[in-house]
């Protein structure tokens, strides 16, 4: 605010995008207090920015077409139906934020949630970040340890889907949109 009454313009800057996880509202609410002028630019969301690192889709057509983005409870408390178990229930793919000093505690509740312990996991440590970003693929058995020997206990992001590694299945059910059998605004479908 005191910023904003000497400048015209002034940034504040967020890694990521500042609509999850961050504190817009809060910050937003007292400058329209002042009736100070706001705009916000959209980041990029550490859970896109890691799968395209990892070079993975977060969806697959009749794997899984819904993503959660979510964290382990921590300081804040998750509200009544959100729990991480409750949740993953639904075997989707979970993007995971602020959880990877929690990750004993997200086998827990995977494992409560009937995920097995072969379940692929990718974590993105700096997702992004030019010579800094580290890739960590393992399985719900065995990413905290990977993670705890890279040191990774901080900015990373935790994957957990069904769709990872598809990479390098020798099988697809591919998406309609390529279809030439299907019909769409630019093309007419193609009878075989």
């Amino acid at each position: 605010i005191e910023r904003a009454r000497q400048f015209p313009i002034v940034v504040r800057l967020q890694t990521g995008d500042p609509g999850l996880y961050g504190a817009l509202i809060e910050m937003v609410q007292a400058l329209d207090k002042e009736s100070i002028g706001i705009g916000v630019v959209p980041g990029v969301s550490s859970a896109m920015a890691s799968a395209a690192a990892g070079v993975e889709s977060l969806t697959l057509p009749e794997i899984t077409q819904t993503v959660i983005l979510t964290r382990m409870e921590g300081r804040t408390p998750m509200p009544e139906g959100e729990s991480l178990a409750e949740l993953a229930q639904h075997h989707c793919t979970l993007c995971l934020f602020l959880s990877i000093t929690l990750l004993k505690k997200v086998q827990s509740e995977l494992y409560a949630a009937g995920w097995k312990e072969d379940a692929p996991v990718l974590v993105v440590h700096k997702a992004s970040w030019p010579g800094e970003e580290k890739i960590i693929r393992g399985t719900l058995a065995d990413i905290r340890e990977k993670c705890r020997a890279e040191k990774i206990n901080a900015q990373a992001m935790i994957i957990i889907s069904p769709t990872l590694g598809a990479r390098q299945w020798p099988e697809l059910k591919n998406s309609k949109l390529y279809d030439k059998t299907f019909s769409h605004r630019f093309r007419k479908a193609v009878t075989v």
